[in-house]
């Protein structure tokens, strides 16, 4: 049985920063909405509490039976879940003179195994506007800084489980020794193993899904993407041929992409059958300017052309898909029902359509967790370290209609782009890159001839996990050959301009 910790989220920011400091200690973890019921089992080792963007004292205010935790496992508050835990057990909470955020240096006060081989003055980060201003009986003050006379405490005891809680947030990048103090609360407190590598989850997933599947077969949309390759990897992994893979070519793949990705799935002994449907999704998007018009183009005839291929296999009762953790923690709302994920995140409403029951093997990783496990199947780096591409594909980076036309031209030029991105050795220094047509014709000047053409938009970006991103800071020098390159050898393309916005406010996609 794999260990566990439950993280209780309040709607933070940093929520997902935990899940992700938690898995890098090689031990299992979950995010789940603070009211949402649970029963712990053998496998919970330990709950964290998230911070949040409420105030304890508001009248509202996200809670949980903090007393009724700490008699089964170890409990870790942080910021809110620090200033709840001072609230319900009768310490004080006050608003702060003024909201702390930023940079701050630690003081111990106490020698404790929550903070063991953590120096004194060490940095960590602020983000709360309210603070921990008298502790609970029965509680001792671990840590400080110099304007929070309450960073870090715990509950004295001799009849529960620990209980500690701390102020600022260990989870980030600038709380230099904020791994060390998880680490601290998992392993000497929680007493959790580690044992939860890419090796240990390829083993227990593939072991599941043989129990899962039985003697069914199952039917997989593939993309050519990191997550659908993995997931059909570890589904064919168990049930072998009994996957049957369908990649369709909807038009707005990258130049060639088609037979290239059939021939690595063959080379990788995939099951998986391609479906050249240029030409019905060509026919689809005329007179289609709006970005969600062409993505339900793209959803509803995908899901056409699959069924037509699904009705061809018998004994079929599963559908996978390649679902990953973002995509399922994005769309839980901690006040209310769930949020509305973009329609291409999955084929909506098709394992209803056709009765089928859903295989996700990837649904609890994160993107990097996914390359990782990915690596550890054998699939080749090529496969696993491509940037992320849109489901609806070059459709949305075609502003406005999509013409076979376009395709050709948007297809040229990001081939050009993501060649010269590999050779210079600049594609896996950034998170996802790609070319948009714009629908804008300008004039330029070729040898003596005026010409009139499309403009390019070149996009680059740095990012852990796409919910925020910078631009990239590419080489001037590379951007310049790129340029020209695109320009002489693309015609109907005479100026190519570079996306310097983040995300946000911008978003990576255009549309």
């Amino acid at each position: 049985m794999t260990e566990k910790i439950l993280i209780l989220d309040f709607g933070s920011q940093f929520t997902q920063l935990i899940a992700r400091a938690v898995r890098e200690a090689n031990v299992f973890c979950e995010i789940i909405p603070y009211q949402k019921q649970f029963v712990p089992d053998a496998s919970l080792k330990g709950v964290i509490l998230s911070g949040s963007p409420f105030s304890v004292n508001e009248e509202n205010a996200p809670s949980v039976d903090i007393a009724s935790l700490i008699r089964q496992v170890p409990v870790l508050g942080i910021c809110y879940g620090a200033q709840l835990t001072a609230k319900l057990f009768g310490g004080r909470v006050d608003k702060s003179n003024k909201r702390e955020f930023g940079r701050a240096r630690l003081q111990i006060r106490t020698e404790n195994i929550l903070f063991a081989g953590v120096a004194d003055d060490s940095q960590v980060w602020m983000s709360h506007s309210d603070s921990i201003t008298a502790l609970p009986e029965g509680f001792e003050l671990l840590a400080a800084t110099e304007s929070i006379p309450i960073a870090g405490f715990r509950k004295i005891t001799a009849d529960t489980k620990a209980l500690y809680a701390i102020q600022f947030h260990p989870e980030v990048y600038h709380s230099t020794e904020g791994k060390k103090i998880l680490h601290n609360f998992l392993v000497n407190i929680c007493g959790c193993s580690q044992d939860w590598t890419p090796a240990a989850f390829v083993s227990e997933t593939v072991a599941k899904l043989k129990e899962q599947i039985g003697d069914h077969h199952v039917i997989m949309a593939l993309s050519g993407g990191v997550d659908s390759t993995v997931a059909a990897t570890l589904i064919s992994k168990a049930i072998g041929d009994r996957l049957h893979g369908i990649f369709v070519d909807n038009g707005v793949l990258r130049k060639d992409e088609f037979g290239q990705v059939l021939e690595t799935y063959r080379s990788i002994g995939l099951n998986v059958k391609g479906i050249d449907a240029k030409q019905l999704f060509y026919d689809a998007f005329k007179g289609k300017t709006d970005p969600e018009a062409k993505r339900k183009v793209i959803g509803g005839l995908f899901i056409d052309v699959f069924q037509e291929e699904a009705k061809k296999i018998s004994g079929v009762q599963f559908l996978g898909q390649g679902t990953i953790y973002p995509d399922v923690i994005e769309s839980v709302s901690v006040h209310g029902p769930s949020q509305t994920i973009k329609s291409h995140h999955n084929v909506g409403g098709l394992p209803e359509k056709m009765h089928l029951k859903l295989v996700e093997p990837l649904r609890f990783l994160f993107k990097d967790e996914v390359r990782k496990v990915g690596l550890e199947l054998g699939i080749t780096p090529d496969m696993i370290n491509r940037h992320p591409f849109p489901g609806p594909g070059l459709a949305i980076r075609i502003l406005g209609e999509v013409t076979e036309e376009k395709v050709k031209l948007l297809q040229a030029a990001d081939d050009i782009y993501i060649k010269g991105l590999k050779e210079r050795n600049l594609y896996n220094s950034v998170w996802q890159a790609g070319t948009i047509l714009l629908p804008v014709k300008s004039v330029g000047v070729m040898g003596d001839e005026r010409t009139y053409e499309f403009t390019v938009a070149l996009r680059a970006v740095t990012s852990v996990d796409g919910m925020t991103a910078d631009w990239a800071h590419l080489p001037y020098e590379f951007l310049a050959d790129i340029s020209n390159e695109i320009i002489n050898n693309v015609r109907g393309i005479n100026r190519v301009v570079y996306d310097i916005s983040s995300k946000p406010p911008a978003t990576i996609e255009w549309e």
